[in-house]
């Protein structure tokens, strides 16, 4: 049951207060002083505080209770305070409520009114204790991820990278094949390292190739090795393949769905029986191999096009990691933006809602790319113009988003927030009221 605390010098008020709330399930705390209010928070227990802004008779300025405010406001910043008096002032009021009082109701007060007023905020309290509850229970298991495993330096705060990445140090520690897929510039290398190094093989060494990068005519000497000779412009001494190269730990081969067809055929086989031989060789050569492989492509469509094989799908996806988007996992976006700033420098209000507003289609890169170029263009504080991101609609939202969330965003905010409705909610910019008529509207279960 939630307890409120009531500071006014006139017992009368304290009992009728008491009584209303009573008749709502709200526990009412009564100090008739400053000093015994004080004493009383100091205590704990209290969730929301109603003072009065005069302590004696012979006083209507409000000043005592401006200092009780301010008092309250230094030793408990997050308490909410409803100023009550007889003597209002539009003024004061004004003031009071920017410093941050959460309400001004003059005496003699509507039942109806207060009530509202002080159940908006006893929601706003659960909800705020719900939202700390749940980060603390996230640093928790962060610090202890982080203490536990080496995860490269990896920047996250929301919960869909946190899943993604529980998964990754899961598998890691298996020798299954790994396929990372995901959008370019999501991070699917920084993956790729961490499966290494927290395997059985991350003593060895980490090898990468971009197949998108490789002549079609060299796959097979960039992948297997080749004998001095062996094409024009060979030279005259063996070269190393990448396979050779990551014996004893992992290779990474990015953009697997550019392999060609040949390429894919001399790499199943590689997969199927860990040996291989260099172009214009004939040993064969054998490498033991973890294998982490990456795309941005839909293989499943490759394959029912013909232009990726099914047999080496299944031979690469032991296990799949799914990346999200940079726009799906919003929370991720002001602690990399902070992670890519030079030291000193220090992002803007306004260039932090620019960034959360961006809808990101180059993801991690693209973040990573306006803010470096924000800074040379910037002094200490970046403002959004030095961003250079895509302008908003001249209705303020952000591009592909209406102010109403439909199904599908109300589904993916349950799924960010892992059923939390508060968080939830705040995720979508509206209360835990607002959100759960729309579970109803739309017949999503509540939990």
């Amino acid at each position: 049951m939630p307890t409120l605390l009531v500071i006014d010098d006139n017992p009368s008020v304290g009992t009728a207060l008491e009584l209303l709330f009573s008749l709502h399930e709200i526990d009412v705390e009564r100090a008739e002083t400053p000093d015994a209010g004080l004493a009383l928070l100091q205590r704990g227990g209290i969730d929301l505080v109603i003072q009065d802004m005069n302590f004696h008779a012979d006083t209507t300025g409000g000043d005592e209770g401006v200092a009780l405010f301010r008092e309250i406001r230094d030793r408990h910043p997050d308490m909410p305070v409803i100023l009550l008096t007889a003597w209002t002032r539009l003024e004061s009021a004004v003031d009071l409520v920017k410093a941050g009082a959460a309400d001004y109701i003059g005496k003699p007060w509507d039942d109806h009114k207060l009530l509202a007023s002080v159940n908006n905020l006893l929601e706003l309290v659960e909800t705020r204790r719900e939202l700390a509850a749940r980060s603390a229970g996230e640093r928790g298991r962060r610090e202890a991820m982080a203490h536990q495993h080496d995860l490269r330096g990896l920047v996250y705060d929301d919960l869909a990278s946190e899943t993604v990445l529980s998964l990754a140090l899961q598998v890691a520690r298996s020798e299954l094949p790994v396929l990372v897929s995901g959008p370019n510039g999501a991070g699917k290398e920084k993956y790729a390292e961490i499966i290494h190094y927290n395997s059985a093989v991350k003593s060895g060494p980490f090898v990468a190739v971009n197949c998108g990068a490789l002549p079609s005519e060299l796959i097979e000497a960039e992948l297997f090795g080749a004998e001095p000779g062996a094409y024009t412009g060979a030279g005259s001494r063996a070269r190393v393949g990448r396979f050779e190269a990551a014996d004893g730990g992992t290779l990474f081969l990015d953009e697997i769905g550019t392999l060609p067809p040949a390429g894919q055929v001399k790499l199943l086989r590689v997969l199927e029986t860990g040996r291989f031989q260099r172009l214009g060789g004939h040993q064969e050569r054998s490498a033991k191999v973890r294998v982490v492989s990456a795309t941005n492509a839909d293989l499943a469509s490759m394959i029912a096009e013909g232009r990726f094989r099914e047999d080496l799908y299944y031979r690469l996806n032991g296990i799949e990691l799914r990346l999200p988007a940079l726009a799906r996992r919003p929370r991720d976006i002001l602690p990399l933006a902070r992670h890519f700033l030079p030291a000193g420098r220090k992002l803007g209000s306004g260039a932090e809602r620019a960034l959360l507003q961006h809808p990101w289609p180059g993801n991690v890169r693209e973040l990573r790319n306006a803010v470096q170029r924000a800074a040379l263009l910037s002094g200490e504080l970046i403002e959004a113009s030095a961003l250079g991101l895509m302008p908003l609609p001249s209705d303020g939202t952000a591009p592909g988003h209406g102010d109403e969330p439909d199904r599908a965003m109300i589904e993916a905010a349950l799924q960010r927030a892992g059923g939390v409705m508060a968080q939830a909610a705040a995720d979508l910019g509206m209360s835990r009221q607002a959100l759960y008529r729309r579970l109803d509207r739309y017949g999503i279960p509540r939990g």
